[in-house]
């Protein structure tokens, strides 16, 4: 695309949408569109083209950045970096729902693919559980933590709580680790005994308890320490 004052009607972003689909744009004129042309349709192209830099040139890097980091571009205001973080979150949460719809979460890959969109680019970390019925179909996900993982964060009674009052028989634990290592820390470890053990009492099986990052997950059930 060119990059000129006056960019003509061919090239605009909105009419080749119109004309030829969203699939025939690219990124930068995707974003440009978020952004919004005005009568100026290069400013919002030259700005789309900015954050791009400002990202690394990935898009998956942009979920994680601040509105503040967008504004440090030219003519991105608060309203600009708030619509773009919107259409960011709708992404994410679309390839969520897609994954809610596996027959299964039997394993562990499936549990990284449901929670990566949502947790996998998180600056903090937080704790989830799923709770589901003994064809590993899933009932209901709880939040139970937020900010870390430990044995003071986390209350044990409070899954079993949810796992009982939706008829849950299997559950399993998943967290994140916004540094993008897998490795479990003492804490990790110390939870998932005492949440384990508690489920046997209870008469209910704890599946797994998947750490994941954005790239990778490491899963107690598949390293044989559940």
């Amino acid at each position: 695309m060119n990059d000129f004052s006056i960019m003509v009607r061919e090239e605009r972003p909105d009419y080749k949408a119109v004309n030829n689909g969203f699939q025939s744009l690219d990124i930068v004129e995707l974003l440009s569109l978020i952004i919004g042309q005005g009568n100026d349709p290069t400013a919002s192209t030259r700005q789309a083209r900015q954050l791009i830099n400002v990202c690394g040139g990935s898009l998956r890097a942009m979920t994680s950045r601040r509105t503040e980091d967008f504004e440090v571009v030219q003519g991105i205001g608060s309203k600009k970096a708030i619509a773009l973080k919107a259409a960011l979150e709708l992404a994410k949460r679309i390839e969520h729902e897609a994954q809610a719809e596996r027959t299964d979460f039997c394993s562990a890959d499936s549990v990284w693919r449901y929670f990566r969109p949502i947790l996998g680019t998180a600056d903090h970390e937080e704790a989830h559980v799923l709770l589901m019925n003994n064809r590993f179909k899933l009932i209901k996900t709880v939040r139970i933590s937020s900010g870390g993982l430990s044995e003071t964060a986390v209350d044990v009674r409070v899954i079993l709580r949810e796992a009982l009052l939706c008829n849950a028989t299997t559950l399993t634990l998943v967290h994140n680790h916004p540094s993008g290592t897998t490795r479990p820390s003492r804490d990790d470890d110390n939870i998932t005994l005492k949440l384990k053990k508690a489920c046997e009492t209870m008469r209910i099986y704890m599946v797994d308890h998947v750490i994941v990052t954005d790239a990778k997950y490491y899963s107690y059930a598949e390293e044989g320490k559940i």
